[in-house]
């Protein structure tokens, strides 16, 4: 067996083409493969756009551990705190005749502080999918320790138990599976190497009915013969083989089942106590409840799932699968997510080294845009990221109604756990509730105006236009203001200028934030470090006002923009207006803008 290659020397030189992905359906992207489911970091030079963020920038916070306190301590805004498990529970209202989920769990932290968790709804509510509601005694509240089916979070805990083995020279990442395998090789799967399991980038098909053969044997034979959809490397297809897979290297290699490898290099160090693979009988009553399973919705006729895995292959598996399996606590999530922005330690136990945590934030699939992905981890997925997403915020969701949103910049984190499949996997999609609790916490993260106690802030709402005009004096030739903002690439600011208010023509700006300068024609839209800018336009002869617009499309939605610190000069250099001054101040006209301290 080859020695693995130092973790960040295995990197160079790995970023191939990726298709078709599965995404939010909301925005018509394409959907194949199944419906599953630190400090701030410095901005880095670019001489063609804004300041960005990777992973090599991310500062990690080792020593910080999951504390409760209040969205104070935490460095957050109380009012989009509240927010948050306000806008959880709202989706347990018929939507539009029935719940997105009978109950629901939320955490949300920032600096290691849990500023909100809290329960709502029913864990345990319907007999079966008709639906026939229990009766009312036998209904179980949801409690903020609750045990979830954490359905494809699970392979998350794969990939950290692939790394561990990665950093200890026993797995090559850029080795074919089949150097640990050698039987998967049939059938054009020679060329598959590790890395592109952890990336879903194999070319293997979504699954197989693992639940079809009986004993792992037979289901190993069934993946082994199997052909792929695609030439690995070629092809973004969301697969739980691929993690299946992993599951079969990594007992080969260690001689460990998985279970094994998670709880003792994972769980057990990092003290999370409620979260493993098939929980014991005594536990059910903090179980939440999944689907009723029949065919031909489901591949099983099970009855109503609680206590054991819901995903049918997971269940063919004896519960213990690389793709799903996994029951954990909101609680013990955040241990995990602050393991992560701690750099792989929390408190004394070492999970994982800072290069190989790095490797989570590092995006492979740089070909396939709406495709990028770290290992295990998908990155900047506004259809559950929201406001939230970055070129480094990572994250995951589950197909029974889980997920969990990590953002490095803002060192936080949010966590929502649901039912969403109980009793029916036909209810649809969570995902509206998903970008809900994202979206709040990215608000409730605060931006401090760059001159004075506030800046105009255009705010976070879809399909709108914000409009703020100022008036300028006669001669104003140059303006300058401060300049923060992070939107979703498709919805776009503008600064425009107009002789007569009727008339808007946009103008070209020149932006610096730090020791990055960079040019637009007026429009500006996208991620551009969370930091302010200093921006300078020239006015045309005879411009009597100008105005900074933000349109916002239908879905998905960016933490926005803000506006200081505006002045104008003349040619002379003389100051003509001043935002700051309190008589400037009052001629501004908002609409949709708003003064905003944070």
């Amino acid at each position: 067996m080859r020695r693995a290659l130092p973790i960040f020397v295995a990197l160079a030189g790995l970023c191939a083409p990726v298709a078709a992905a599965h995404a939010d359906p909301v925005k018509g992207a394409s959907t194949a493969g199944p419906v599953r489911k630190g400090a701030s970091a410095p901005a880095r030079t670019s001489a063609a756009g804004p300041p960005t963020v990777t992973a090599a920038d991310l500062r990690f916070t080792p020593g910080r551990e999951i504390r409760y306190g209040s969205p104070q301590r935490a460095g957050l805004l109380p009012d989009a705190v509240a927010a948050i498990a306000k806008d959880a529970a709202g989706y347990m209202n018929p939507s539009p005749t029935t719940p997105l989920y009978p109950g629901a769990v939320v955490l949300a932290a920032r600096n290691g502080v849990v500023a909100e968790h809290e329960a709502m709804g029913y864990a345990l509510r319907y007999a079966d999918d008709k639906p026939t509601e229990l009766p009312r005694d036998q209904w179980i509240p949801m409690r903020k320790d609750t045990i979830f089916d954490l359905a494809s979070m699970s392979k998350l805990f794969t990939t950290v138990a692939a790394i561990q083995q990665i950093q200890r020279g026993r797995i090559d990442l850029n080795a074919t599976v089949a150097t640990y395998l050698p039987g998967f090789a049939q059938n054009g799967k020679g060329a598959i190497t590790v890395r592109e399991l952890l990336t879903h980038t194999s070319g293997l098909r979504p699954d197989l009915p693992f639940y079809n053969y009986s004993g792992r044997a037979a289901q190993e034979a069934a993946l082994f013969a199997d052909t792929p959809q695609a030439t690995p490397g070629t092809a973004y297809i969301y697969s739980d083989l691929n993690m299946i897979t992993m599951q079969f290297v990594l007992e080969k290699v260690t001689g460990k089942t998985l279970d094994a490898l998670v709880r003792d290099g994972i769980t057990g160090p990092l003290g999370m106590r409620d979260t493993g693979y098939n929980p014991p009988a005594s536990e059910k009553p903090r179980i939440a409840a999944t689907e009723y399973e029949h065919k031909p919705d489901a591949a099983l006729d099970r009855g109503l799932v609680w206590g054991q895995v819901h995903d049918e292959n997971s269940y063919a598996l004896g519960g213990v699968a690389g793709h799903a399996g996994v029951f954990s606590t909101a609680h013990d999530i955040a241990i995990f997510a602050q393991m992560i922005l701690d750099g792989g330690r929390y408190g004394h136990a070492r999970v994982l080294s800072e290069d190989s945590v790095r490797l989570l934030f590092t995006d492979f699939n740089t070909a396939f845009p709406g495709n990028a992905h770290g290992l295990g981890f998908e990155i900047g997925l506004r259809w559950y990221e929201d406001a939230m997403a970055s070129p480094v915020t990572i994250g995951h969701t589950g197909y029974t109604g889980t997920s969990i949103v990590i953002d490095p910049i803002s060192r936080s984190f949010v966590i929502l756990l649901t039912n969403r499949v109980h009793p029916s996997r036909n209810w649809g999609s969570i995902n509206p509730a998903r970008r809900a609790v994202a979206h709040d916490l990215a608000r409730a993260v605060p931006v401090r105006p760059a001159d004075g106690r506030d800046a105009w802030f255009s705010q976070m709402n879809d399909g709108t236009t914000a409009t703020l005009t100022a008036p300028m004096p006669a001669g104003a030739s140059r303006l300058s203001f401060h300049l923060w903002y992070d939107t979703e690439e498709t919805d776009t600011g503008v600064l425009e200028t107009s002789p007569d208010g009727k008339t808007w023509t946009p103008a070209p700006l020149s932006l610096r934030a730090g020791r990055t300068a960079w040019t637009v024609n007026g429009a500006f839209s996208g991620f551009a470090g969370r930091r302010w800018a200093t921006a300078t336009a020239t006015l045309p002869a005879g411009t009597t006002s100008v105005r900074w617009r933000y349109t916002t499309d239908p879905a998905y939605e960016g933490r926005g923009v803000y506006v200081d610190g505006v002045r104008a000069r003349d040619a002379a250099g003389r100051l003509v207006f001043d935002g700051e001054r309190p008589a400037d101040a009052a001629r501004f006209q908002p609409v949709g803008w708003v003064r905003s301290a944070n």
